[in-house]
């Protein structure tokens, strides 16, 4: 299967590679205390729920990494789409070049005289 290779996915992978911050998981606050919350960042690591406390003034940090990392899951998935799409459509179109009806080169073996 010939494809074209001209689709608008340089921009994606651009805008993937512009990502900086990457954390996986979701912050939350675990209790309010008087100098202000206590956060958690709680993600899946092989299989099994990973907890880790976050110190309060690392906590924006944390929430822009997640963005960080949400984005690239995003951009991820519209890069597939787009690759998707645009293999179906090179093969749509290699499919629609082909004649319809073609001879096979199979042979049926033929039946001995004996």
């Amino acid at each position: 299967m010939a494809m074209n290779t001209s689709h608008p996915l340089p921009g994606i992978l651009q805008q993937i590679a512009d990502i900086q911050v990457m954390e996986r998981g979701k912050l939350s606050i675990i209790k309010e205390g008087p100098s202000g919350p206590f956060y958690k960042l709680q993600a899946r690591e092989r299989g099994k729920n990973v907890t880790r406390y976050i110190p309060r003034e690392q906590a924006p940090a944390v929430q822009e990494a997640i963005e960080g990392y949400q984005r690239f899951e995003a951009l991820t998935e519209e890069y597939a789409r787009q690759v998707i799409n645009h293999t179906r459509a090179a093969m749509t179109a290699d499919f629609k070049k082909k004649p319809a009806h073609h001879k096979s080169t199979w042979r049926k073996p033929r039946k001995s005289s004996a």
